[in-house]
């Protein structure tokens, strides 16, 4: 497959990088307290992109679908870009939530994370695989890739939602 060591080094480069930026604060910087509301949305939007790009393909609309493809790998690399700068601004926010809900809180956050990992090689094959026409592989990985890409923007909302009452 065409780029495929450009993908392992960037499915295994960008987790790292991010792991190791949370351990950074970047000093005399207000906290960029406004973004998690902001990429929240972003997650929502990726989600419908992702939605509005399947039904596009169904219906056979190969340019649609193209663009809102497009679309959502461009809002997930803006909502990365702003993740990355909030939590190199401000302070890790502890769920105050307590019992069964903390139990959900912490089973979807595990969750999120853990896919969010693996769902940057997929989504790079798929694109790859999309962008040189090889359109039978391309559809077979999409299949794995849509769900959990899908997941890994709802559960983004739904985290935020249940860690908002709890941002200082």
């Amino acid at each position: 497959m065409k780029n495929k060591k450009l993908i392992i080094v960037i499915s295994i480069f960008l987790p790292i990088a991010v792991a190791l930026l949370f351990k950074i604060r970047i000093p005399n910087v207000e906290p960029l307290s406004f973004l998690p509301p902001i990429y929240a949305c972003i997650n929502a939007l990726t989600a419908l992109t992702l939605i509005f790009g399947v039904i596009a393909i169904k219906k056979g609309n190969r340019k649609l679908h193209e663009i809102l493809m497009k679309t959502s790998i461009g809002l997930s690399v803006l909502f990365l870009l702003m993740y990355i700068a909030y939590h190199s601004t401000s302070d890790p926010t502890s769920f105050g939530g307590y019992g069964y809900l903390k139990t959900v809180y912490f089973f979807i956050l595990i969750s999120h994370i853990i896919l969010s990992v693996a769902i940057i090689p997929l989504v790079l094959i798929s694109f790859v695989r999309a962008l040189s026409e090889e359109f039978d592989k391309h559809k077979k990985i999409a299949k794995i890739t849509l769900p959990i890409w899908l997941y890994v923007a709802i559960s983004g909302v739904v985290v935020y939602l249940m860690i908002s009452p709890y941002y200082v």
